[in-house]
């Protein structure tokens, strides 16, 4: 293997345990064994350590001298950075977004796969159809380095999810307030929905905090 196709092996590596965690399907705390991922991943040992080095350097896994690499757990003071900066991102994408027309089929994308899964009284799926809404909003941007700094960013927020000891609780308000800021957004007032937006990450901010044990 080239030394290109092996940096393609490791990024995608990334993207999948990545992706993982947006899905809610790695809880923090959770030790990642090396033989058990090489072959879902596709990749070698040395290819999965470059892996794991890029998402230590990320935030999104720790590594424990003589104990391995495990799923990080956030602080209360990591979780508020994160809104601090999904404030910034996502307010400043939605405020300055084109009105006309409004380019909200991506964001109408991820409120129907919120429902659907709601439907189904499947509240994991909901909370990942949210993190897709958010990421349509940075996406409005229009810029491919904040779509990456949010998916990291995503990913951090769904471990800080965890401690939520009722996942329907934690998901169903935000639904109909993602379907409310979108509907604000296609009537032409970016601003407002912006607004909406920000009052809403507030609200989320207290509720994870206020989930911490």
């Amino acid at each position: 293997m080239t030394t290109v196709e092996k940096a393609g092996s490791a990024a995608r590596a990334v993207e999948q345990l990545r992706n993982s965690m947006i899905n809610g399907e790695l809880a923090p705390g959770t030790r990642l064994a090396e033989a058990s991922l090489t072959g879902p991943l596709g990749v070698s040992r040395n290819t999965l350590r470059e892996a794991f080095s890029t998402l230590v350097e990320e935030g999104l896994l720790v590594r424990r001298p003589h104990r391995g690499v495990f799923v990080a757990t956030l602080s209360p003071a990591q979780i508020a950075d994160i809104y601090r900066v999904r404030a910034l991102l996502e307010c400043s994408s939605l405020a300055q977004a084109p009105t006309r027309p409004p380019r909200a089929a991506g964001m109408r994308a991820a409120i129907d796969e919120a429902a659907r899964a709601a439907e189904a009284g499947d509240w994991r799926a909901v909370g990942t159809a949210n993190m897709h809404f958010h990421e349509q909003i940075v996406a409005l941007a229009g810029s491919p380095r904040l779509d990456a700094w949010m998916r990291q960013l995503t990913a951090e927020l769904r471990l800080a999810f965890a401690a939520a000891p009722d996942v329907e609780a934690l998901h169903r308000p935000f639904v109909s307030m993602n379907a409310d800021i979108t509907a604000m957004y296609e009537a032409g007032d970016a601003s407002r929905a912006a607004e909406m937006l920000r009052e809403y990450l507030l609200t989320s901010e207290r509720i994870v905090l206020g989930n911490l044990p």
